[in-house]
């Protein structure tokens, strides 16, 4: 064990480990989820520590010495060798300040054994004085929380555009599908297997447009606000580069905030985030649900498409098979929009120059896109590729419908289908049978009347019998 104090008192740590006497504090205060940080979260902290200890560098204010081994204590938080050293639970008081000083004690302790000095050893590397030179946990924090979430939402967005692609597989090969369209859940006019899928493409597209839009939004980072946004003990010519550095870091065009108090104080931007999250949440939640309704049965209910059987069903009757996929994004989609809620609270309740409640803002957002994505990768891998059409099934409905009477309106008029349509209910009998049985319409046209091309393109293909028999 070692002695490490504060201006609260002495406290001991386990001699092998880096972090010290403010993240012990933490561990004793804030027993809440059980969890730790997001991975990402903590390479993400590496990268914003790596960033302004290469500022404070280059501007003269870090002795060389102390900020390399800063820098290379740095790059192996980044690299991910040090997770373990990070055990404080993700939700804590202190708007991040245990999250800030675990890194920051981190630093110091691996940067002194990098010299050759012994942990604790902060009159030479101190956890405040360099690893957190010209920061604040109020700049740091949330610039951290941007990186991490940029990182995390370029993943999500190729999720979503390969499950779009996939989608649009599946729309080319139903495209001659022919089946019942549904509105109000009741018979309505045809449609194609394809046009579905192809709208669900589109939907997911939107989405990841959606989500890309508000990555946009978090490039502006506070870096140099330091406590309340007045930049107190940041050089200006420090808070240009370290902008910079971060930029280079990442890839990423990172811009210093041009209202650093705004950025600061303010994090409705986290707000925009989750709220595309949500939205995409409940694309998906419809497009599970019709696939959901679509494979019912399969003896007693749709059975219009096959779902790839993941599991047996049931515990108790042989031979079930549910559509464990959809009902597994459904889940996690509902927490995804559980977790806005929790975001939407944690912005609301900022007061004056800081939102404390940035720590479950963080919380929820890393978890809807690890969520969103893990889910949407589960769902085109094992559901959405196998997917196959019921052709027989799909046709029989359609017979069975009297909806397709809709395309005869304008070759006998509105008058003479709502007849059919009636004498179709009443005596449970097929549309197409009672035209051909009256000799309404030939078999030759009513073909033509009733292909997927005539039923579910705008425009008809010709003059309408109506208006041959008017000419």
């Amino acid at each position: 064990m070692r002695t490490e104090k504060d201006f609260l008192g002495e406290v001991e740590i386990p001699d092998n480990v880096y972090y010290g006497v403010q993240t012990m504090r933490a561990l004793e205060n804030f027993k809440i989820t059980g969890y730790t940080a997001d991975k990402e979260f903590i390479i993400s902290l590496g990268i914003v520590k790596k960033a302004a200890a290469l500022a404070n560098m280059e501007v003269g204010l870090l002795d060389a010495t102390i900020g390399k081994a800063i820098v290379q204590a740095a790059d192996e938080i980044i690299e991910g060798k040090m997770f373990t050293e990070f055990p404080v639970d993700p939700i804590q008081g202190g708007a991040g300040t245990s999250f800030n000083m675990n890194v920051n004690e981190v630093l110091a302790n691996r940067a002194l054994e990098i010299l050759g000095r012994d942990r604790g050893d902060y009159a030479y590397i101190s956890p405040n004085n360099h690893s957190n030179m010209s920061q604040s946990t109020n700049d740091v924090f949330p610039t951290a929380i941007r990186v991490c979430t940029i990182r995390r939402g370029k993943k999500l967005i190729k999720s979503l555009k390969e499950l779009a692609d996939e989608l649009e597989k599946k729309g080319s090969e139903f495209k001659n599908v022919l089946k019942i369209g549904r509105t109000h859940l009741q018979d309505a006019v045809p449609i194609t297997l394809g046009e579905e899928f192809f709208a669900y493409a589109s939907s997911v597209r939107r989405a990841k447009k959606r989500v890309d839009r508000t990555m946009t939004f978090l490039h502006e980072v506070n870096m140099g606000a330091t406590a309340v946004g007045t930049g107190l003990n940041a050089d200006p010519e420090y808070i240009k580069a370290v902008a910079r550095h971060l930029s280079n870091l990442t890839g990423e065009d990172f811009k210093t905030a041009s209202n650093l108090v705004d950025a600061t104080n303010n994090t409705d931007v986290f707000a925009d985030v989750s709220g595309s999250l949500k939205v995409t949440a409940l694309a998906l939640i419809k497009i599970a649900n019709d696939l959901r309704l679509m494979a019912s049965g399969p003896r007693a209910g749709l059975h219009e498409i096959c779902l790839p059987a993941r599991q047996p069903g049931s515990s108790i009757m042989p031979g079930k098979v549910n559509p464990v996929i959809p009902e597994v994004v459904n889940q996690t989609c509902y927490q995804v929009i559980a977790n806005d809620l929790a975001v939407t609270m944690g912005v609301e309740n900022g007061q004056f120059e800081l939102n404390v409640m940035e720590p479950v803002i963080a919380f929820n957002i890393f978890n809807s896109l690890r969520f969103l994505t893990n889910a949407i990768d589960t769902f085109k891998n094992l559901c959405i590729k196998d997917i196959k059409a019921n052709e027989a099934m799909c046709q029989a409905w359609l017979d069975k419908s009297v909806g397709i009477v809709t395309a005869l309106l304008p070759h006998i008029g509105y008058e003479q289908c709502s007849a059919l349509a009636k004498e179709a209910l009443a005596n449970e009998r097929g549309i197409k049978d009672l035209v051909l049985e009256k000799n309404i319409i030939t078999a030759e046209d009513l073909n033509v009347i009733l292909s997927p091309k005539e039923m579910t393109e705008p425009g008809i293909a010709g003059k309408s019998l109506l208006c041959k028999r008017c000419i």
